[in-house]
């Protein structure tokens, strides 16, 4: 089998025949090369599947869906909470948290965030593409940019500070419940005086430093990112 692997938004099961879209279609047949009778893979949240390419009629791959390759996953909820940053370095933010096993994104406008709007649909492809490269099954959600007081208000997780005047390094896995982990990381101006209290208000924060140096904020969420992993995996 071909190391392709796509994800695919509509219900696979076996014997399943279907098409790609035109854009994965071009993928497999014209930059893959992969031909007829020939096997890839195909994902979602049922689970991962190997189709086999029946036909490629005007430039569209048809498929049937031959195994279950791997069962769907239910991981542990690992949340992100994050200020919008320039596009650049926003996308490399983005698939590297997934890679690192990103369940939901949530985008927050703080007093000192700088970029206000996000390109949602942008940043889905983003997703899906370091899906399907990361072996993952489950694809992460994006919601809509909220504000903090919405956040902290509408959600009920195992909160991870990253806080500089902090001097607490290590998290209390005492604390970790079954609720999401989430991770928040603050605006590259850092969270105001304000925002800090209504955040150690929190019931269920924990603080930590994440490191004694001032980071960026796409290499705030691979370090903190890593520190939650090897913590509660």
């Amino acid at each position: 089998m071909s190391n392709i692997r796509l994800f695919f938004s509509e219900s696979l099961s076996l014997n399943l025949t279907a098409k790609l879209d035109k854009s994965q279609s071009h993928y497999v047949s014209k930059v893959m090369r992969i031909k007829k009778s020939e096997v890839f893979s195909l994902f979602n949240s049922s689970g991962e599947w190997e189709a086999k390419i029946i036909d490629i009629s005007k430039n569209i791959v048809e498929f049937n869906i031959t195994k279950q390759l791997r069962q769907k996953q239910s991981p542990k909820e690992l949340w992100l909470v994050f200020s919008p940053i320039k596009s650049n370095y926003f996308n490399f933010m983005i698939q590297k948290a997934t890679e690192l096993g990103v369940t939901k994104f949530l985008p927050v406008i703080f007093d000192r965030t700088i970029v206000r709007k996000i390109n949602k649909e942008r940043l889905e492809k983003v997703i899906i593409e370091a899906t399907e490269q990361s072996n993952r099954i489950n694809v992460p959600i994006i919601e809509e940019s909220q504000s903090l007081d919405l956040f902290l208000k509408n959600n009920k997780t195992d909160l991870i500070f990253t806080d500089l005047n902090t001097t607490n390094k290590k998290i209390d896995l005492n604390q970790i419940t079954s609720n999401p982990t989430c991770v928040i990381i603050g605006p590259e101006g850092d969270f105001s005086e304000k925002e800090r209290e209504q955040i150690l208000k929190y019931k269920g924060v924990q603080s930590i430093k994440i490191n004694e140096n001032i980071l960026r904020s796409e290499t705030a969420v691979i370090s903190a990112l890593s520190i939650v992993n090897y913590a509660i995996n």
